[in-house]
């Protein structure tokens, strides 16, 4: 996650938001700001006058771009988290993680056979693995990083990818591995693997591709394509929209498009 330098806060509007509130006091870079005690680490960012400029794509837990690295007094752990979840405790120094970088294989995934020769061909330091469970611990969405990563050593390409599909890709387990592998890309190859080669083809998407090759819905595109930017604002709007909690059976009324 990136920040810039501090920006103008205004002073009034920032007392009568904590005046209520206990405050605690956080380094940033080695510097010391007060902020509110119920606030994320990235909030409080934002709270001490920095602008957040990357790593902040979805502040939910899902994008995984806000890795951050902080230290607590009279810890000697190093302790890891994404901002956008992690709440601020006294006196934690913090420090942000804007890339980590890791060993990315290149491959092509059509050419690659999902076996554990690929797996151990492109990543031979999953070798390395000395099952410390460093990377489990580390990680902030509780993916079993360890126990996928044993299954890759045993080319059990289906295990990786079920054990690994909550992985937001946000590389805090790499940064704390001692045996310095990379295990969100070892993770990805998997899944690529898996969707590609062992899971059988959905007829119905064969189907749907089939007709958009036959040119069945270039009408409709074609009116896309010539609508201006309030018309198309307007059918996003009007769309209807599957409800949250409907069932596999849930068609939409409107179905010239389908």
């Amino acid at each position: 996650m990136a920040i810039e330098t501090k920006t103008p806060i205004k002073e009034l509007a920032k007392e009568k938001e904590t005046e209520k509130k206990e405050m605690v006091p956080i380094h940033v870079m080695g510097r010391e700001y007060m902020v509110p005690g119920d606030l994320t680490i990235m909030k409080a960012l934002e709270f001490a006058g920095y602008q957040l400029v990357r790593g902040v794509g979805c502040r939910g837990g899902i994008c995984g771009a806000c890795g951050t690295v902080y230290r607590l007094p009279d810890s000697y752990r190093v302790e890891v988290g994404l901002a956008c979840q992690t709440l601020v405790k006294p006196n934690m120094f913090l420090a942000q993680i804007p890339f980590f970088p890791q060993n990315k294989a290149v491959y092509d995934i059509e050419k690659s056979e999902p076996t554990s020769g690929t797996v151990h061909s492109l990543y031979p330091e999953v070798f390395k693995c000395i099952g410390c469970g460093t990377c489990t611990r580390s990680c902030p969405v509780d993916v079993e990083v360890m126990d996928y990563m044993a299954a890759a050593i045993r080319g059990d390409i289906a295990r990786v990818a079920d054990l690994s599909f909550d992985c937001v890709m946000c590389g805090l387990c790499t940064a704390r591995c001692p045996a310095e592998e990379a295990q969100p890309l070892v993770a990805i190859l998997c899944r690529r693997l898996f969707s590609r080669h062992i899971v059988p083809r959905a007829e119905h998407l064969a189907i749907r591709v089939r007709q958009i090759e036959d040119g069945k819905y270039d009408q409709y595109i074609e009116v896309l394509i010539g609508s201006d930017r309030k018309a198309l604002t307007d059918l996003y709007k009007m769309r209807e929209e599957e409800p949250d909690m409907s069932g596999p059976d849930w068609r939409p009324k409107e179905t010239v498009y389908i």
